[in-house]
């Protein structure tokens, strides 16, 4: 229980502020049926020039139900401190007190501290059950910044544009770019028509109501396990992935391996090479004892998208290196019979190039 003192700052610094009135819950924090003593349960001893910290927050989104006169007893609260311990997870309690009220992102400062607060996603005062990126300052158009519309836009503050992209990550805004040879619909439907291994409902283009044609970042990112709050909080999977998928060469082929691409994707269509006639082969390898040589699809896919070719393709310069002519490239011959040809060289193989 808190002391006297605190519970009447409590009750003080709720009633100077005006909340929403009884019965509108769209913004959760400001209305008194949700919070009784009002501003004050989160704002005593609240530190405005840092954003609070994350503490706070799991002190309601934690493991732990807060006392009942802090919380309306009906409310909902999921457990989010126990997703941030998991092995992958963003760095909201692993890099603390870095956060600043006023701080500008993308960022500019390529030496800057990168963390993840509450506060980098969420808008605490304006955040609803149907809109959680409810007041977020993101994208600029000119000379203003627009509120966070798409989830993208705001995963892309961080890991699009910023000058500080840790060790070997990419621009996720530019693989996405539907300006791309070919990339997964997050920004909008994709190109390719003849994806013919997608499983139901998903779909190139949208036709039927029931139709998926365009995904979102918590689709492939966020906790492995359904019962948990929905988005890339934290997961036992790399990569904060809801689905397993290995990018190691030689991986043994299994529904395990490649969970998150079977997610959509018909393993049956992708083994029996409907799509292109040595996936079997590239995913398996050849039979050899004791030895498995065949390869993850991040050997040759941007599972983001591609800036250089269709079907996502793009080589992973860890396994795949240059053509005895010193071309890396695939060339796509035709959509029908989907033919092309591959420059590369993979486990001593030289392709110079080999057609399919």
């Amino acid at each position: 229980m808190l002391k006297l003192a605190t519970i009447i700052c409590l009750f003080l610094l709720g009633s100077t502020v005006p909340l929403l009135a009884a019965g509108q819950n769209a913004r959760p924090h400001i209305d008194r049926n949700s919070l009784p003593y009002g501003c004050g349960t989160c704002h005593v001893g609240f530190d405005f020039n840092s954003g609070g910290g994350s503490e706070g927050c799991v002190s309601c989104h934690g493991k732990s139900r807060p006392p009942r006169e802090f919380v309306d007893s009906n409310a909902v609260l999921r457990d989010l401190e126990s997703e941030f311990k998991k092995r992958y997870r963003h760095p909201t309690f692993d890099v603390r007190g870095v956060h600043k009220a006023n701080e500008v992102l993308p960022e500019q400062n390529p030496r800057a501290s990168r963390h993840a607060d509450c506060v980098d996603c969420h808008n605490p005062h304006l955040t609803t059950q149907t809109n959680v990126f409810a007041g977020i300052k993101g994208k600029r158009v000119g000379n203003s910044v627009t509120e966070i519309v798409n989830e993208y836009d705001l995963c892309y503050l961080c890991h699009g544009d910023s000058l500080n992209l840790p060790g070997r990550a990419t621009n996720k805004r530019a693989e996405f770019s539907v300006n791309n040879p070919s990339f997964h619909p997050v920004e909008g439907e994709g190109k390719n028509l003849a994806v013919i291994s997608l499983l139901k409902p998903y779909r190139e283009k949208k036709t039927d109501p029931g139709d998926v044609s365009v995904i979102s970042c918590r689709d492939c990112h966020g906790s492995e396990s359904s019962t948990s709050p929905r988005g890339p909080h934290g997961s036992a999977n790399q990569y904060i992935l809801v689905e397993n998928f290995s990018t190691r060469d030689r991986e043994p082929e299994s529904a395990t391996a490649y969970a998150l691409c079977y997610r959509c994707h018909n393993r049956t269509s992708i083994l029996g090479d409907e799509s292109f006639r040595f996936h079997s082969q590239h995913i398996k390898g050849k039979v050899t004892v004791g030895m498995n040589n065949g390869t993850s699809c991040y050997t040759c896919h941007n599972s983001h998208g591609s800036v250089d070719a269709k079907y996502l393709i793009r080589f992973n310069r860890d396994i795949v290196s240059a053509s005895s002519s010193g071309l890396l490239k695939f060339t796509e011959k035709g959509t029908s019979a989907f033919r092309g040809e591959c420059y590369l060289t993979c486990h001593g193989v030289d392709h110079n190039p080999k057609s399919y």
